[in-house]
């Protein structure tokens, strides 16, 4: 089992970017705060926002880096070292370019695929050693066109096939807080089953009477 004590949301500050592809993390913590009725709260020395929730007979913490992208690393590691938080009880939620509009995966470790966030944070507490919650955004399809991209809103068609896998992902929470880690992936990774519409049995199809 892995104890998650902090769970870390990705994004920029500032209302130009509330709705770009690149506060895919904000969004999830924003929404899990809002189900929770949870206050976020102004810190200064981590330089973010934070809010503490419960979950599952447990309490943990939820920030917001309240730096730019690229410098999320300076609340995050400022965040671990005050509460004396393991990089393996941290689970950061984050746009992927590399998983397409309605996929949203779980893994723990790995590489930083060239998200600004992630490598900052990987060069603050120099681990890699941390949970990540991705949440597709599609690629542009040349790395030359990321940094637009990711800073601008989701076409129309894109945002209709995130929001549901998005919503979803929410309800992982339980067994993330709990430590159920395998489990939460496996759930996560399976796709809901849609039950296809079955004609009735045919002992249930009765001829009319006749009048």
């Amino acid at each position: 089992m892995d104890d998650i004590s902090l769970i870390v949301g990705l994004g920029n500050p500032g209302k130009e970017y509330e709705r770009t592809r690149h506060n895919a993390g904000y969004w999830w913590v924003d929404a899990i705060a809002e189900r929770k009725r949870a206050a976020w709260k102004r810190e200064s020395k981590f330089a973010g926002w934070a809010t503490r929730i419960e979950e599952g007979g447990r309490d943990f913490w939820m920030l917001k880096p309240g730096t730019y992208m690229n410098e999320s690393g300076r609340s995050v590691s400022a965040f671990l070292r005050f509460y004396r938080i393991e990089p393996g009880a941290m689970l950061v939620v984050h746009d992927e370019l590399d998983l397409p509009p309605g996929t949203v995966k779980l893994k723990k470790g790995g590489g930083t695929g060239g998200h600004n966030g992630l490598t900052d944070i990987v060069e603050a507490i120099d681990s890699k050693e941390f949970w990540r919650l991705r949440i597709g955004i599609g690629h542009p399809g040349h790395k030359d066109l990321v940094a637009d991209y990711v800073l601008a809103k989701a076409r129309k068609i894109e945002q209709e096939a995130i929001d549901p896998a998005f919503e979803r992902s929410l309800d992982v929470l339980p067994k993330i807080a709990t430590g159920r880690m395998q489990d939460a992936m496996t759930w996560l990774h399976t796709s809901p089953k849609v039950e296809e519409e079955k004609p009735p049995a045919k002992d249930a199809i009765r001829p009319k009477d006749n009048p």
